[in-house]
């Protein structure tokens, strides 16, 4: 069976590394939103949102985020070895996208666009308030890539509030995260599917299943 479909090439090596970067976030959605807040080693708190977030390690529990050129929360944690991820959620939409917003140095993000903060538990960075989950970080180790840096954070503790966890762990349904697409683009969570691993004994035991969905 042949494949009649048209694809178009982005090549990196042929195209400007800032219109590279736009293909690269359009197609690797959606992302999560790590709502990082820190702390300079002049007491200046910042708060901004990278999309660049994911889990790093299990054993010992490492979340990474990257800092594209060297902003302010880069420079922060490598200043002071601590900070904290807030959960992005859809109710404070307008206030995270604001924080994004390049403020002159100095200047507080969350005091700019009304965001609450509260004390964390473990670390002396505080957490954004309005958040359900908030992961709280003490500075691993980074690597530079290019023009980015990669930035591990050893997970101290996670808080979640109680309205959100059910059967011993957070329910998505409560915690509403925002994630990022292309361009401006922003999602939800939107439908919700739920689906179990298929062991392989269950998948040797029933040839129908992999006949199904190969579409013998």
């Amino acid at each position: 069976m042949t494949d009649a479909t048209e694809y178009v090439l982005f090549d990196p090596a042929e195209m400007e590394s800032r219109a590279f970067y736009r293909v690269l976030n359009s197609v690797v959605v959606p992302r999560p939103i790590a709502w990082v807040c820190s702390r300079s080693a002049d007491g200046v708190l910042n708060l901004a949102p990278h999309s660049f977030y994911t889990v790093a390690c299990v054993s010992p529990p490492v979340v990474q985020f990257t800092s594209v050129g060297r902003k302010d929360s880069l420079r922060n944690v490598e200043a002071t070895g601590e900070f904290t991820i807030s959960l992005a959620p859809e109710r404070l939409f307008e206030q995270i996208n604001a924080t994004a917003t390049d403020f002159p140095a100095g200047s507080s993000e969350a005091e700019e666009c009304g965001v609450a903060l509260a004390p964390s538990e473990r670390v002396g960075v505080p957490r954004v308030a309005g958040s359900p989950v908030s992961v709280e970080c003490t500075l691993h180790s980074t690597v530079r890539l290019g023009d980015s840096t990669v930035v591990f954070g050893r997970v101290q503790v996670i808080t979640v509030s109680a309205a959100a966890v059910r059967d011993g762990r957070p329910r998505i349904e409560h915690l509403q995260p925002l994630a990022r697409l292309g361009g401006n683009e922003w999602s939800t969570i939107g439908e919700v599917r739920e689906i179990a691993r298929i062991p392989y004994r269950r998948w040797a035991e029933d040839p129908s299943i992999g006949e199904r969905l190969r579409g013998d």
